[in-house]
């Protein structure tokens, strides 16, 4: 599908992901006037009659909005986790083909694989097990795109491909620690300690655990991609490729980040999934994505961003 000329819908198109997808989309020829980017609360998804509103007159839905967060919050509001995210698909996939949308873009997530998957995670791994429980309510609901979709794909003749990717970072992620993932909740803890005179920081679990980052500017061009080429029914995962423990991590940022103090690991909290990382084959032969941002480059450009904004006190703007 040629997007260019399409009217499409992006839910969450002002939020971390949305803002860069909105940047690759206009690179690729889409005009501005052509995107809807409705915005809570004046259209809340979890409320049938907003999504009935949305859709209307779209050809294209890519689905980013999400009740999205670190373990810590995953575990403070798992029934929000489940519920918000449940609905929100469910009402949206189910407006789009009651209005003749052409073509429905899901965003799944890492969560919703297995807590103990081989890696790399296989799409065909996904029903093999329960997801990590502290993010189960989430990973769930999530997953639930991809069996609608399958639905109505098999029902309706429906258009409904589902992407399952890694975390993204980048410029314009939140910082908040109520809400952020690992690695800004890793940048402002340093940043803080090196404000405060600080000699330490201390990191939750034991850094065993391994993760899957991707930079926010290749996973919305892998969506992009997906939404212009891909119209299997199989879900399609969208990752780096490399996988990195979480004490590295920590290690890799302490450096670029020039901070020599201690880092004391807080065995009592939990390290999350054991180890994450995507078999990325089948983006690679169907789309022909690859990611290009070097992680370490990308961690550069995330510090640096910060450190730009937290100075000017406005981390709202566009990337």
């Amino acid at each position: 599908m040629d997007l260019k000329g399409k009217k499409i819908l992006i839910t969450g198109g002002h939020g971390f992901l949305g803002r860069h997808l909105v940047e690759v989309l206009l690179q690729r020829g889409v005009v501005r006037e052509d995107l809807s980017l409705p915005a809570f609360p004046e259209t809340d998804l979890r409320r049938w009659e907003d999504c009935a509103a949305a859709v209307r007159g779209r050809d294209v839905i890519i689905h980013l909005a999400a009740k999205v967060g670190g373990i810590g919050f995953n575990m403070e509001r798992p029934g929000e986790f489940f519920y918000d995210n449940l609905v929100m698909g469910a009402h949206l996939m189910e407006a789009a083909r009651q209005a003749g949308v052409r073509k429905f873009v899901g965003i799944g997530t890492i969560c919703s694989y297995p807590k103990f998957t081989p890696t790399p995670f296989k799409e065909d791994d996904l029903w093999n097990g329960y997801p990590e429980e502290t993010n189960a309510p989430y990973g769930l609901a999530k997953k639930m795109l991809l069996v609608q979709a399958d639905a109505y794909r098999r029902q309706y003749g429906m258009n409904a491909i589902t992407l399952f990717p890694v975390n993204m970072y980048g410029p314009g992620d939140s910082f908040d620690p109520a809400r952020s993932h690992v690695i800004p909740a890793l940048i402002k803890k340093v940043a803080d300690a090196k404000r405060d005179g600080s000699d330490h920081i201390v990191v939750w679990g034991t850094g065993k655990a391994t993760r899957e980052f991707l930079y926010v500017k290749d996973g919305a061009l892998a969506i992009a991609m997906a939404a212009e080429s891909y119209d299997k029914p199989e879900p399609m995962n969208v990752g780096s490729g490399r996988e990195i423990s979480i004490r590295d991590l920590v290690g890799l940022i302490c450096k670029l980040m020039d901070f020599n103090g201690k880092v004391e690991w807080d065995a009592s909290k939990p390290d999350g999934q054991p180890r994450r990382m995507l078999d990325i084959s089948r983006i690679r032969r169907e789309i022909g994505f690859e990611a290009r941002t070097d992680f370490e480059t990308g961690l550069k450009k995330t510090i640096d961003w910060y450190y730009k904004t937290e100075k000017s006190g406005d981390q709202t703007g566009t990337p």
